[in-house]
Order: C-alpha cells, then structure tokens, then sequence
C-alpha cells in the first residue's frame, strides 16, 4: 500500500472518529438539557431567567448543584419524629389565625429545622440548605423560597397565607416521604 493510501486512510478515519464524538457531545448535550429541565421543573425556568435567558449558563448551574448534592441521602424519620413535625406544622397553621406574622417565622423555621433532620445542610446556612433541596425537591422548593422570603421581609395577610400554603407543600413531601405516607393525609392539609 503505498504511503498516499495510507494517509488518505488515516484522515478518512480521524474525520469519521471526529464526527462521531461532536455527535454524541451534542446529543448527550441534549438528553442532558432535557433531563435538567425533566429534573428542575420551575427551577429550571428560574435559572434561565436568572441567567438572562442564557440556557447553557443555566444549565452549567444546575449541573454544578447536582454534582454538589446528587448524591446526598436523605435520612428517613422515626415514624414519632414525622408525627411531632406534623403536630408542630398543626400548631403553627393554627397559630396563624391570631398572629399570622409569627407564624409564617415559625413555619419558616420548622421547615429549615425539617430538612436539616432529613440530611439537608443546616438552615442557619440557608441558600445551601435551598440549593440542596433544589435538587431533591424542585417541585415544592419555591413554595419554601416563598415562605423565606416573607418571614424575613413581611406582607400583607393574604401573601402571607398564600407562602404558607407553598410552604406546605414541601413539608408534605419531607414529612410524607419520610413516614411512606401519602403527603395528602397529613395532618398539615389546612391553612
């Protein structure tokens, strides 16, 4: 075979090899955007706007936080220990209708001291503790955002019951998937 063959050969393989890699670096680029927005849900909407409608900027992010807490586990609940937190979220809602300030505190409270029981970093480091659920929980981590934002900041009462009500959410689902119950018969379903 002679020496211009061969070279010809060995270009022929190395564009194939190169097409072959792009090919799969975008599809897995794909599938890996489609999971992270099947993954994030609203949080994935969130990010992108976050980003200034930049999706891959958005997306670096929310790999880099599933990198950081993928792998967390969450530690299961005492059967007793899911029905104190159910008792307390009770107490709290019902606290709401004489002092619904107070309240949305105490929710707020309940629900970093919750996700801490369940293996969650601590809630006196917030923003970790909310990155880390966003990775678990997207589904309900607004609801939680929201019920942050107007312990620290205060609003009228109707803002006010409306965060609990988000808040709750997340509750039933750390409370609920902890016990093996179904998050709807939860003790915590009024507000």
């Amino acid at each position: 075979m002679s020496t211009g063959v061969i070279i010809v050969i060995v270009i022929a393989v190395a564009v194939v090899v190169t097409g072959a890699v792009a090919l799969a670096q975008r599809t897995r680029g794909a599938q890996g955007s489609r999971g992270l927005k099947r993954r994030f849900g609203p949080e994935y909407e969130r990010a992108v706007a976050r980003h200034d409608g930049d999706s891959q900027a958005a997306e670096r992010e929310l790999a880099e936080l599933v990198e950081r807490h993928g792998g967390l586990r969450e530690r299961e609940l005492e059967r007793t220990e899911a029905e104190r937190y159910e008792a307390r979220w009770a107490a709290t809602q019902e606290h709401f209708v004489d002092a619904p300030r107070e309240a949305v505190g105490e929710a707020d409270r309940l629900l970093a001291e919750l996700a801490r029981a369940r293996g969650f970093p601590d809630g006196e480091r917030y923003e970790e503790q909310l990155s880390a659920l966003a990775v678990h929980h997207a589904t309900h981590v607004q609801g939680y955002r929201h019920l942050h934002h107007v312990a620290r900041n205060g609003s009228d009462t109707e803002e006010m019951r409306t965060a609990m009500i988000e808040g709750r959410a997340l509750f039933q689902e750390l409370v609920g998937a902890s016990s093996g119950r179904s998050a709807g018969r939860s003790t915590a379903g009024r507000s």
